[in-house]
């Protein structure tokens, strides 16, 4: 997880998803705390706050050298400040910040499952393990929509040893497979949708239209996107400026030039401008989450900002 050189306070930290089940644990505990209205809530959250953002300065070593993502890397890079900020602005009174403590806390234990739990049997039946049901799902999807468009890969085993993968023969007899993983998925943006729709108070039909436009849009958007990348890398259709690019992510494979370009460029922000259009369907719906997104603006400009008027939200939110 950590590249050579790493600062010597990160290799104490548990491993990645230890950490952040540990992180999910806190956040909820010093929920319940609050809710029974003690005052150890509060420190508590803002200290979870703080151990946040040193998951997030963890991640940075992965994102840049192993992913290979600019877009994932400055927003972990980011991550760290801005989480010891929450926590301070926490503990110094600003109780709202409890809404997003909530939600985080909630989005993990969401999509934390899928990262973790092994496959096991029960009763002589199998099960498999989340994560392998959702990415053979998503890669059986994948691939009806790569024939539809006529185009006809070898469906082969993932390097996780899951039906998720796809080769592809190009002219000159190399052959690329592209890979579908749980990052493939969208389960971190319906984790994050879900646990901000849970976090805020306002009633369950309300809460369940919020969940009715984001989720299952964020799903169909996300099989466009591994079929995307799918077609152009398996194809080479983006092999350009292959030098630039190779120097940009450090790689050294010519053939990953168009995976590079498709998906940690032109995907990763699409995907940024998708769910601020997702998260402006789903606040018309659900207004109570502007208070969560406020707050984040707030972390972000240091200034208040009143999305109800802005985005002219109704102010007493009704059952309708």
């Amino acid at each position: 997880m950590f590249g050579h050189g790493a600062p010597a306070v990160l290799s104490v930290i548990p491993d990645t998803f230890t950490f952040a089940w540990i992180v999910a644990i806190l956040f909820a505990t010093a929920w319940l705390l609050d809710e029974r209205g003690l005052a150890a809530g509060r420190a508590l959250a803002a200290g979870t706050w703080a151990l946040f953002g040193l998951f997030w300065l963890s991640t940075v070593p992965y994102f840049a050298f192993e992913h290979q993502s600019y877009v994932e890397s400055i927003l972990a890079l980011v991550g760290f400040p801005a989480s010891v900020y929450a926590g301070y602005l926490l503990y110094d009174g600003r109780a709202s910040l409890f809404t997003l403590t909530r939600a985080i806390a909630i989005m993990l234990f969401i999509y934390l499952p899928f990262e973790t739990i092994p496959a096991f049997t029960v009763g002589g039946v199998a099960v498999p393990e989340p994560r392998r049901i959702l990415i053979e799902v998503v890669a059986t999807q994948t691939g009806a929509l790569i024939d539809l468009l006529g185009y006809a890969p070898e469906a082969v085993t993932s390097r996780e040893g899951y039906e998720a993968a796809y080769s592809w023969t190009l002219d000159d007899g190399h052959t690329v497979i592209i890979h579908i993983v749980l990052a493939c998925t969208g389960l971190g943006s319906m984790a994050i949708f879900g646990g901000l729709v849970a976090a805020v108070e306002a009633p369950l039909a309300r809460k369940l239209r919020a969940l009715a436009v984001s989720i299952p849009l964020i799903y169909v958007l996300n099989i466009f996107r591994t079929t995307f990348i799918s077609v152009v890398s398996g194809n080479q259709y983006m092999h350009w400026y292959p030098d630039l690019v190779m120097t940009m992510f450090g790689a050294t494979d010519p053939y990953r030039v168009s995976f590079l370009i498709s998906d940690r460029i032109m995907s990763q922000l699409l995907a940024v401008v998708a769910l601020i259009a997702i998260t402006f369907l789903a606040v018309r719906e659900l207004p109570e989450l502007a208070v969560i997104l406020e707050d984040v603006l707030y972390l972000i400009t240091g200034e208040e900002h009143d999305l109800t008027e802005a985005l002219d939200l109704p102010r007493e939110p009704t059952n309708r």
